[in-house]
C-alpha cells in the first residue's frame, strides 16, 4: 500500500513497473480480486467515458436549467476551422472535457474522475491524445488506473470535495490526475508523473466552489475545460524534464490547508463567488421561479 505520491513512485522505481502497475497491484491486494476481474472493471468505466464524450460531441446536448450546452459541438466546428490559436489536441480535450461535463449537467451517464463535478478533464485529455498518441484499448486502461493511483493520495491526504476543499479540491485534482498519467502514456517515468501532478496542481490552488444556482453546470463545465488544458500543459512541461520546485505530496497538502481556511461562502453553497453576482442571482431566481436573494 502507498499512501502519498513519494511511496507509489518509489514502489513504481523499485519494482520497475509503471505507476498503472502499482494501482492495479493494489487494487487486488484490498478488493481480492484477480488481475484480470479488475482490469475489465476499469475497462467498463472508460466505455462509459467514451460514451459521454461521443453523446456530448454529437447530439450538442443541453441541460434542464438551460444554463449549459452545445459548447462542446461549436468547439469542434472551431477548431475544423482552422482559425484556433490553440494546437488542435489541446482544443480538442477541452472541447471533449465540456462534452462530457455537458452529458452530466443533462443528467446523463458519467464516471466521476474524481467527482461529476469534474469528470470531463481525464477523458477529456485522453480521448483528444488517442488521435495523436494512438495508445491500445490496454494503454487506455492504465491511463484511468495511473490518474486513479493519484486521486486516491489526494483523496487520502486532502480532499476531492467541492464542499470541503473548493474548486482546487475537484478540478484541481482532476487536471493533476490526468496531468500524471499523460506523462506516462507519453513515454514519461514516474517521477515526471508526479512533477506533472505537482505543476498541475498547484497552479489551481486557491480555486473557489461558486456554483451558480447550486449547480453543476456554471462556471464547472469551463472550469473542465481549463482543467484539461493544464493537464497537457503541465504533462508537456514535465516531460521536457522541468520540475516542481516544490515536492508533489507538499503541494497536496497546501491544497488542503487552502480548503481548510476558505470561507464556506466558496465552498459549493452557491453563497459567495460568481453564485453571488448579480447575474448569477438572476438566473437562480429564473431557474427556481423565486424572488431574488438580497444581497
Amino acid at each position: 500500500m502507498f499512501r502519498n505520491v513519494s511511496e507509489l513512485v518509489e514502489l513504481a522505481i523499485s519494482k520497475n513497473i509503471p505507476i498503472s502497475e502499482v494501482m492495479i497491484t493494489q487494487e487486488m491486494e484490498v478488493k481480492g480480486w484477480t488481475k484480470e476481474a479488475i482490469i475489465e472493471q476499469m475497462a467498463k468505466s472508460l466505455d462509459v467515458m467514451e460514451q459521454a464524450v461521443e453523446r456530448g460531441l454529437k447530439e450538442g446536448i443541453k441541460s434542464h436549467s438551460g444554463l449549459t450546452g452545445g459548447d462542446a459541438v461549436l468547439l469542434q466546428k472551431y477548431i475544423a476551422s482552422g482559425k484556433s490559436l490553440a494546437g488542435e489536441t489541446v482544443l480538442d480535450a477541452v472541447s471533449k472535457a465540456v462534452a462530457t461535463n455537458e452529458v452530466n449537467a443533462a443528467m446523463g451517464t458519467i464516471c466521476a474522475t474524481p467527482t461529476a463535478g469534474s469528470a470531463g478533464v481525464v477523458p477529456g485529455t485522453l480521448f483528444a491524445l488517442r488521435e495523436k498518441l494512438k495508445p491500445t484499448r490496454d494503454e487506455m486502461v492504465r491511463f484511468l488506473f495511473t490518474s486513479g493511483a493519484f486521486g486516491f493520495v489526494v483523496a487520502n491526504n486532502a480532499s476531492i470535495s467541492g464542499a470541503a476543499g473548493g474548486c482546487q479540491a475537484e478540478v484541481g485534482s482532476a487536471s493533476g490526475m490526468a496531468s500524471a498519467a499523460i506523462v506516462e502514456l507519453a513515454g514519461g517515468n514516474p517521477e515526471q508523473s508526479a512533477h506533472a501532478m505537482a505543476i498541475a496542481l498547484k497552479n489551481m490552488l486557491g480555486l473557489v466552489c461558486d456554483p451558480v444556482a447550486g449547480l453543476v453546470e456554471v462556471p464547472c463545465v469551463k472550469r473542465n475545460a481549463i482543467g484539461a488544458s493544464i493537464a497537457i500543459t503541465a504533462a508537456d512541461m514535465a516531460l521536457a524534464g522541468i520540475e516542481s520546485r516544490i515536492p508533489c505530496d507538499e503541494v497536496i497538502d497546501a491544497m488542503y490547508k487552502i480548503g481548510e481556511s476558505m470561507p464556506t461562502a466558496l465552498k459549493e453553497t452557491a453563497q459567495g463567488g460568481l453564485a453571488a453576482t448579480p447575474t448569477g442571482r438572476e438566473l437562480e431566481a429564473k431557474i427556481y421561479g423565486i424572488p431574488l436573494r438580497k444581497k
